[in-house]
């Protein structure tokens, strides 16, 4: 059914059941000149979508007088009914804000922009739930002082509204959503002005509290003469650049520094350009990209383009166990890399009145080469090639509103639905071309009473074009599972378990797992073995069990986890089963969480912990620091179609 003659027939309909000389046209004038920190007309960048246009009618009225008909006995009410979805979803009838959409909002759909008034505050002292709340103490204003506050210009790249273009559905929603995601912004709410809202225009509000954004750090390795400074600023100038620095100095190798730097700049229409050094013993890189992602479900285009250079020493494993004095296999690989790729989002047709469909059919291509100059012996893997990579999947995206998952009290966004993808593709090189192949599912679900439960399974593999043989396939899957939030008083408490796997078919023998049982977090946390673990596959299972304090300590709030970690791996080289037979290797342990939601480096852990089996310390203990968050929610965002790299697992 074209799209036109639907709206044709609902805007009949409607008139109908609303009886004559109630619905009449419009005139969309902004009639209220835009002030200096508004948005401007001039930075609409976006056409109106033509069929937004058919739309522009009180739609909340005809959709009320809908609903009316349909409960009649008539067999014109019955037809209706059946064809028509006018119920609110279940969780809206519990108050869930299913996908951000805020209902409060709805009249206003499709009525013109006239201004945005942006109102950012600073990162100490401010609460967008207290307007009354205010800077009170020294440390408050003394870090306020020497923070930048985030650019109205900054502000107004996310926003997906202009001035003098309709308000769309969801837009709302989805730019307070977007603000949140930025490194720089801790909360934000997108309001109508209510008072000054008319029939055909409105006035939308936008309040903001920054994060504060500058990182700096000093950690001791080893001895006095060995150390790692950092520094950087998520939100340089206030404009939301990003800019870190790394540099380590006093080793004990030939080249006793090394040096990382990173550099981010966002533009309009979420497009970022990034530059990227990295410069260790033996082991240089650097590189450029320009990126576009689906950040939003009703964006349609996505792409980027990157270039690489790469010169790593690799730690390959050998034939024999290492002797107690013998170096580790090193070697050295050096290529360069560029990849271009782009995305296309199909929105579905939807027949919900008032609820758009958040399904997208997406197509996507990309090409990757890969230019190899060096190599380590006996790696097939590593050889110049081109591959050619087609896409189609299927996402559903919704967000829910919750707190006390990775945050503690702030206002946090979990992603759930539904992601389907086939890729395809064809290699050539060299020694022989190949064809690829890669299928992925993934699926989340998200109760006030049940928790968050996320799953996926992912499978890819080369095919040999001269023989037909399979090779370098990558079975990979994840269980995450959190509870429901429990409060006692001031004390808030969640269960996490959260289970991966990783196994290799057919690799190469020089192919290792990179991140091995002793990372964090991906691993047996505080793990320190007492050898090298360089895996071929790998299952980790996971549990954290935490409990919110109300106590504070110089703005951290505090947090008292207890986890237990699990990791079975096969190091075997080649062949074989996925997995040997190996004793897993385990963890237990307790600690405190320190976070503060104002700054960047927002959390510290000291935990101590128990290894029964392959621990460096002889009684098996370790007292430890980290400040990296455990775990992270999947979007269900289409991205790059590409190989996926088994060292990177």
């Amino acid at each position: 059914m074209p799209r036109s003659f639907f709206i044709l027939c609902l805007i009949v309909v409607g008139l109908l059941l609303s009886g004559p000389g109630r619905v009449c046209a419009q005139e969309f004038t902004p009639r209220v000149a835009v002030p200096p920190d508004s948005l401007h007309a001039a930075e609409s960048t976006e056409a109106v979508p033509a069929d937004s246009l058919g739309r522009r009618f009180d739609e909340a009225r005809v959709r009320l007088n809908l609903e009316r008909y349909t409960r009649r006995g008539t067999i014109a009410g019955r037809a209706l009914a059946a064809f028509f979805r006018l119920t609110k979803p279940r969780q809206e009838q519990q108050g869930l804000d299913a996908v951000l959409l805020n209902r409060q909002f709805d009249q206003h759909n499709f009525k013109i922009v006239r201004r945005v008034t942006i109102t950012p505050f600073d990162a100490f002292g401010y609460s967008l739930n207290d307007s009354l709340r205010q800077p009170r103490t020294f440390l408050e204003k003394s870090g306020n002082a020497i923070h930048i506050r985030t650019a109205r210009s900054r502000i107004r790249q996310v926003l997906l509204f202009r001035p003098g273009q309709p308000l769309l559905p969801q837009a709302l929603a989805e730019s307070e959503r977007l603000l949140r995601q930025t490194n720089e912004i801790l909360d934000a709410r997108v309001l109508v002005n209510e008072q000054t809202a008319t029939r055909d225009s409105v006035d939308i509000l936008v309040y903001t509290t920054d994060v504060f954004s500058i990182t700096g750090g000093y950690e001791l390795r080893g001895g006095p003469g060995q150390a790692i400074v950092t520094a950087g600023d998520q939100n340089f100038l206030g404009l939301g650049h990003q800019l870190s620095n790394r540099y380590q100095y006093g080793r004990d190798l030939p080249q006793t520094w090394g040096y990382e730097a990173n550099y981010q700049v966002p533009f309009r229409n979420f497009v970022y350009a990034e530059g990227h050094y990295y410069n260790e013993f033996e082991s240089h890189s650097g590189g450029v990209s320009v990126r576009r992602d689906f950040y939003s479900p009703s964006v349609r285009w996505a792409g980027a383009f990157t270039s690489d250079v790469f010169n790593i020493r690799l730690v390959l494993p050998r034939d024999a166990p290492p002797l107690p004095d013998q170096q580790p296999n090193f070697q050295v690989r050096s290529y360069t890399s560029q990849t271009l790729w782009v995305g296309r989002a199909l929105r579905l047709r939807s027949y919900d009145l008032g609820y758009e469909n958040p399904g997208r059919l997406i197509v996507a291509g990309s090409v990757i080469n890969e230019h190899h100059t060096t190599n380590p012996a006996n790696t097939p893997d590593d050889r110049t090639r081109t591959i050619f990579l087609g896409s189609v999947g299927y996402s559903v995206r919704r967000y829910y509103k919750d707190k006390y998952l990775f945050g503690f009290g702030r206002t946090e966004d979990v992603p759930a639905g539904t992601l389907l993808s086939l890729t395809a593709g064809y290699e050539t090189n060299a020694v022989g071309s190949r064809r690829y192949i890669d299928a992925r599912i993934a699926g989340a679900g998200y109760s006030e009473r049940q928790g968050y439960l996320y799953g996926s399974l992912d499978f890819g593999t080369f095919q040999r074009i001269n023989d037909g043989g399979w090779e370098q396939g990558l079975l990979s899957g994840q269980v995450l599972y959190f509870t429901r939030r429990y409060q006692v008083g001031n004390y808030q408490s969640r269960h996490l378990l959260n289970a991966r796997v990783t196994a290799g078919f057919n690799r190469y023998p020089a192919e290792v797992l990179l991140s091995g049982v002793n990372s964090n977090p991906d691993g047996v946390r505080g793990f320190q073995p007492t050898g090298q673990i360089l895996a071929t596959s790998r299952f980790l299972a996971n549990y954290e069990g935490t409990v919110y304090t109300p106590l504070s300590l110089l703005g951290f709030r505090v947090a008292v986890l207890a986890f237990a970690d699990l990791a079975m791996v096969n190091e075997r080289i080649g062949g074989g089963s996925p997995f040997g037979g190996n004793a897993p290797y385990t963890g237990f342990g307790l600690g405190l969480r320190f976070r503060n939601e104002l700054t960047v480096l927002r959390t510290f852990q000291f935990l101590l912990g128990y290894y029964p089996r392959g621990q460096l310390s002889a009684n098996g203990l370790r007292l430890f620091e980290t400040n990296r968050d455990s775990y992270n929610f999947s979007d269900f965002s289409f991205g790059q179609p590409s190989v996926v790299q088994y060292g990177t697992q």
